[in-house]
């Protein structure tokens, strides 16, 4: 079983995320409301899977063709799942490794200000982001890289800690400046 990896922060991955977030937005225009750099790459500091997540807010999810087009055209593979009624997943290559992810959300939606709450409070919280890194790396060793259904439990496994963290976040205010 080839384990998960997470590594150590590395600080190319803002500059990856703005090389992509340029051809995003270039390939989406004004379908994207916003595009922001989310999940632990986002983060200074903190240990994460190799790969650029990134949210697109998007006026409205459906026709989802309005913006899976432009983005298959980038090279992003839609994974059809229940998520896609308020998250729709893509990623690129379409083989793992991915290198990115994009998350599609409704702009001032739920999901939008949940993963940026989340996001942000991690940032302001170092201890909170190394409880989250500690997790991560004792649950990578415990999941597949290279099967979709492991990837997923891995991700189903941090749920616990991520909805606490937005639980207070929230409480506490955040996503600063959405809006």
């Amino acid at each position: 079983m080839r384990q998960l990896e997470v590594i150590v922060y590395d600080p190319r991955w803002p500059t990856l995320f703005e090389e992509e977030r340029v051809r995003l937005h270039a390939a989406l225009g004004e379908l994207a409301v916003r595009i922001d750099h989310n999940g632990s790459t986002s983060v200074p500091g903190l240990a994460a899977k190799p790969v650029i997540d990134i949210q697109v807010s998007v006026r409205t999810l459906q026709p989802i063709d309005a913006y899976r087009t432009p983005l298959q055209q980038l090279g992003y593979t839609h994974v059809p799942h229940a998520d896609d009624s308020f998250c729709p997943f893509f990623h690129r290559p379409h083989e793992w490794p991915h290198t990115h992810h994009v998350h599609v959300v409704e702009a001032g939606g739920e999901e939008e200000a949940r993963t940026l709450a989340f996001r942000d409070y991690l940032r302001d919280h170092a201890d909170m982001a190394q409880e989250y890194a500690a997790l991560k790396a004792m649950l990578a060793r415990r999941f597949s890289a290279m099967e979709f259904e492991s990837r997923q439990a891995y991700a189903d496994a941090k749920g616990e800690f991520i909805e606490r963290v937005i639980m207070t976040a929230r409480a506490q205010g955040y996503p600063r400046g959405l809006g």
